[in-house]
């Protein structure tokens, strides 16, 4: 008989004892597999969702709150902005592409955002069927929104106020479906897109400008800030105060006098034309205008810092977990030990070394650390799996099981380290054993 066999064959003599032990190593591996999946999909899906956004213009309120309902579309919104104010901003030379953002409908409980083609453009989400919008109340949707809703090109689908459905319904202005993105992963996957000039004629067009105006700006109002006005900010305003009529017929750009008529957007996402523009622009907008600045990786970090404070926790009682495993291993080898030393005593009168013997104990503890180590890892992806399957039932992020990481094979590796450790003090009793004696005291 090997000495794996008889090993396992002393397991097996305890099946409670071992079982214990094994389902004590289990749980605390698999809880650390599961912080460890999570935090990894989480902090890569919010750092890919803010990809190429710098800068996030909104109204004042939280910071955190602008970040979410603007970049993951996760919070509502803090409130809307004049789009005059916000483009005397994103017209500086400091800015290179600036997308604006108007929220505040839903359709079948998916998002609907007023935005430029520049959007999608920003996550790399090309068209899968159809085409962009070009015209008022024409949609495109995410691929997540298209595979839930079965909504194809040329259907039509109607939003209503608010994310809950229960808000007042824009009958009167159902959107029609013109595109479906490819999927990317990313937060469009779970938007419906439309341009900006939809959302303001579903909400009563209040500001007595025409739409025809709008298609200018999307295709001139979010592009690359390499060549600007030859007027200034202040001259800007100069006009605006001089002409009492609109110059959209004849500039072609989205009138900029303030009146109480002015038209509003939820946010506009920047990206910066040089990095040195991070150290002046968020604290000059903040300071010098009504307007909110929120850089989505700091507002990230300081996130991912609050729920890691969590995380912490559960780390400590996962290790405490695997420490009275530990424990555990180390109490039931030392118990089998005293119980079978007479059956050490008799191996060693036919012809075991000590070094067998200590081998033995040591293969027990190994067999129990990779035992706990398996069931850990299989449990913690499994649980994970599952908090993925809700997660995609609430739309929420992505999150799924199916996925390996080297620190699980690191977190293996020092379970059974901590296994044999436990065995350690056993073994070395079993390789000191003196026989003589031992066979007098069980004669």
């Amino acid at each position: 008989m090997t000495l794996t066999r008889l090993a396992w064959a002393n397991l097996r003599a305890a099946p409670m004892t071992s079982a214990l032990n094994v389902v004590l190593l289990a749980l605390g591996t698999a809880t650390i597999v599961v912080l460890l999946l999570l935090s990894h999909q989480i902090a890569g899906t919010l750092a890919r969702d803010a990809k190429g956004i710098d800068l996030v213009l909104g109204a004042k309120g939280s910071p955190v709150q602008l970040v979410l309902s603007s970049v993951y579309h996760a919070d509502i919104p803090t409130g809307n902005i004049p789009l005059v104010e916000a483009r005397r901003w994103t017209d500086d030379r400091r800015v290179a592409q600036a997308i604006p953002l108007s929220l505040g409908d839903s359709a079948r409980g998916y998002r609907i955002v007023g935005t430029t083609p520049e959007y999608p453009a920003l996550y790399d989400a090309d068209l899968a069927e159809g085409r962009l919008w070009d015209a008022s109340l024409e949609a495109v949707l995410g691929a997540e929104v298209a595979l839930a809703t079965g909504l194809r090109p040329g259907d039509v689908v109607t939003g209503s106020h608010g994310m809950s459905g229960m808000g007042d319904r824009h009958a009167e202005s159902p959107y029609r479906v013109v595109g479906i993105l490819v999927p990317t992963g990313a937060v469009v996957d779970r938007l419906i897109l439309t341009g900006l000039e939809s959302v303001w004629d579903i909400h009563g067009d209040e500001h007595d400008h025409g739409h025809e105006e709008v298609s200018d700006l999307e295709e001139a109002g979010d592009e690359s800030h390499g060549e600007h006005d030859d007027h200034d900010v202040e001259e800007e305003h100069g006009h605006e105060d001089d002409h009492g009529h609109d110059e959209s017929s004849s500039s072609g750009e989205t009138p900029e006098a303030e009146t109480p008529d002015e038209r509003e957007i939820t946010a506009m996402l920047v990206r910066y034309a040089s990095p040195v523009a991070a150290v002046s622009m968020p604290r000059q907008i903040n300071a010098q205008s009504n307007l909110q600045a929120a850089a989505p990786a700091f507002e990230l970090a300081r996130l991912l810092q609050i729920v890691g404070l969590g995380l912490d926790g559960l780390r400590a009682f996962a290790l405490i977990l695997i420490t009275s495993a530990a424990f555990s291993v180390f109490g039931a080898m030392y118990g089998a030990l005293q119980t079978r030393r007479g059956e050490l005593a008799m191996m060693r009168c036919l012809g075991a070394t000590r070094a067998e013997l200590m081998t033995g104990l040591l293969i027990e503890g190994l067999l129990l650390g990779l035992a706990g180590a398996v069931l850990g890892v299989l449990l913690g992806h499994a649980a994970v799996e599952a908090v993925g399957t809700v997660l995609a039932e609430a739309r929420g992020i992505s999150i799924t099981g199916a996925i390996l990481l080297t620190e699980e094979f690191l977190l293996a590796g020092a379970l059974v380290l901590v296994a044999l450790l436990a065995a350690a003090v056993p073994a070395w009793q079993a390789y000191r054993t003196d026989v003589s004696r031992t066979l007098a005291s069980h004669g």
